[in-house]
């Protein structure tokens, strides 16, 4: 049983963190139909540029306070995603608007390429560590070992899931962004800036990323400059669990993928021996990801619609 509650307790941990990148994906297809495949580099990319900040202040200024160090990284890596993700969104997809379909899809492959091979350049290809800046306390809930980590993770998971649902359900720029979703020539013909509220949608994933991409790298230790793409595939798992294009959906579909794949990879894994234990966790991913495409490929939220014409 003890196993069973940690594996949740971490499941939930991950799971958070896999629906903060979920929501980036899914805000962007439920307006453009596209699948961005470069978010999961644009999290790699916030948390190198968290980690570069955080070692350049812990080398200037060696008395701040760890929070204060990490709180800095994380507000420089914000807006850097954010012009990224608006340069993205500019350059490579605005361009492809009326493209067949299969143009922007293979383009965001593209530019997911190209940042895993600039952050290559700029940061190496070695692994970097997460400095230990950060409170270790633990606790102990019915014999599940809860680090004060993983509750800031998930509490903070929480709040901005709950903040990004307030902004879409209760904002102006909210209104026009689920107006552009139903409809982008009706939107146009009410008033509504197309282009800046796309481009508003890409910012506000990447910022969220940012965030992510920070907890991800405090909660393993380290960051590589190719942890974006299967961080991204298992974000893109957690949408289509959930029902791509729906909010909620991504945040059920990441929570349920994270406990699904430490249950797989802790509690299952014990019971047969370690066969199928942490070795092997991404499979789950995956394994869920091809049980709702065969079975419910629109998603546990997800309407069943007919396509557009």
């Amino acid at each position: 049983m003890d196993i069973f509650l940690q594996q949740l307790v971490n499941g939930l941990v991950l799971g958070s963190i896999y629906a903060l990148v979920a929501l980036g994906y899914t805000m962007v297809y439920g307006i453009l139909e596209l699948i961005n495949f470069a978010h999961g580099e644009v999290v790699m990319i916030g948390a190198m540029v968290a980690l570069s900040v955080i070692g350049a202040l812990m080398g200037a200024a060696p008395d701040l306070p760890g929070v204060m160090v990490v709180l800095a990284g994380i507000l420089v890596a914000i807006p850097a995603c954010m012009a990224l993700a608006f340069g993205i969104e500019k350059i490579a997809y605005r361009p492809l608007r009326r493209a067949p379909r299969l143009a922007p899809l293979i383009t965001a492959i593209g530019v997911s390429i190209i940042l895993q091979n600039l952050a290559m350049l700029i940061w190496g290809r070695q692994y970097i560590s997460f400095p230990p800046l950060l409170p270790r306390a633990s606790f102990e809930f019915f014999g599940a070992h809860i680090t004060l980590l993983q509750i800031v993770i998930v509490a903070l998971a929480l709040t901005i899931m709950a903040g990004l649902w307030l902004l879409v359900e209760k904002t102006r720029l909210g209104r026009a962004m689920r107006a552009t979703a139903q409809s982008r020539e009706v939107a146009q013909l009410m008033g509504v800036n197309v282009d800046r509220v796309i481009s508003a949608t890409f910012i506000i994933g990447a910022a969220i990323a940012a965030i992510a991409g920070v907890m991800v790298s405090a909660y393993y230790g380290l960051a590589h400059y190719y942890m974006g793409f299967m961080l991204g595939l298992k974000a893109f798992s957690a949408a289509v669990l959930g029902g791509i294009g729906n909010l909620f959906g991504a945040m059920l579909g990441g929570l349920l993928l994270g406990v699904i794949e430490a249950l797989g990879a802790g509690y299952i894994g014990d019971l047969t021996g370690g066969f199928l234990g942490s070795h092997y966790q991404d499979v789950f991913a995956f394994f869920v990801l091809i049980g709702v495409l065969v079975f419910r490929p629109s998603g546990l939220l997800g309407e069943r619609v007919a396509n557009r014409a």
